[in-house]
């Protein structure tokens, strides 16, 4: 994905359809108090600073139930939006409104709050050449969604999952009986890139001798990143990773790393605060 990237459609829709049949079941209990024939409007308002990431799934959410919805927004996917400020104004049928708004506004505040959070993290590295990834730690079933919330906070995807990249790490390496050996059988199986997760120098210098492409280091202390980084120059790209927060990014700028991975991106969410706010009836 890149930060133009158009979100695909298809999973958009499977995923917030799931969404809605989760929240609505067999009905919306409490709508029934309303005509089924009004229309109402509606405003969204972000209640903190954040960026707009989900706009396609919000709107999904309510015109999968009224195809007749319609939804004007404010800001542009991707935007930094200000506190309180008025993102979109929505338009339907009231009932369709209510079963929908629960739907929409939790996929908008998981997804602004990831790409709000890479945001901050791409500031912290502003400056360098170090590329900040996302990693496997993400919500079951949401892969998508978050792993597209970091591009659009302005990170990459280091890969979708174990079908679309080569990363050995500890087990694998218990399995196989050592880096060397598992290199070298990634290699006859034609895998052109191979990553290797190492735990200390000993194994980034095995890393490097098998010929593995990338080093990944695993909560390396800080005395040990600054080796890593010299014995690595010219032999073997490193990432780094392992409980990494804004803390650390400042030091590893300084040691000019290929890239950092970091699971808090999509692991530890903290949602954006989105209201929205129905117009009274005349």
């Amino acid at each position: 994905m890149s930060k133009r990237h158009e979100p695909n459609t298809i999973k958009i829709e499977e995923s917030v359809k799931l969404a809605l049949e989760e929240d609505i079941g067999i009905g919306d209990i409490t709508g029934e108090l309303i005509d089924p024939l009004q229309t109402q409007c509606a405003v969204l308002i972000c209640r903190e600073e954040s960026i707009l990431c989900g706009s396609k799934w919000f709107e999904a959410s309510f015109k999968i139930i009224d195809p007749n919805a319609n939804i004007f927004w404010n800001k542009e996917e991707g935007a930094l939006i200000e506190t309180n400020t008025e993102v979109a104004t929505i338009e339907g049928n009231s009932k369709c409104m209510v079963a929908s708004e629960r739907t929409g506004l939790n996929f908008l505040q998981m997804m602004s709050g990831i790409a709000y959070k890479t945001y901050c993290y791409q500031k912290e590295l502003k400056g360098s050449n170090t590329k900040l990834l996302d990693t496997r730690k993400t919500l079951p079933g949401l892969r998508y969604e978050q792993k597209y919330s970091v591009v659009i906070g302005g990170g990459q995807n280091h890969r979708m999952g174990l079908y679309d990249a080569a990363l050995v790490k500890e087990n694998h390496i218990a399995s196989s009986g050592s880096i060397k050996k598992a290199v070298e059988t990634l290699r006859n199986n034609e895998v052109k890139i191979i990553e290797v997760e190492v735990e200390n120098l000993n194994e980034l210098q095995e890393a490097i001798d098998s010929g593995a492409d990338i080093a990944m280091l695993d909560n390396f202390k800080q005395t040990d990143l600054v080796a890593a980084a010299e014995i690595a120059v010219n032999k073997i790209k490193l990432e780094v990773s392992g409980n990494i927060n804004s803390d650390h990014l400042s030091f590893i700028k300084e040691l000019d790393i290929d890239y950092i991975s970091s699971g808090d991106l999509t692991k530890n969410i903290s949602a954006t605060d989105y209201s929205l706010i129905f117009k009274p009836i005349d």
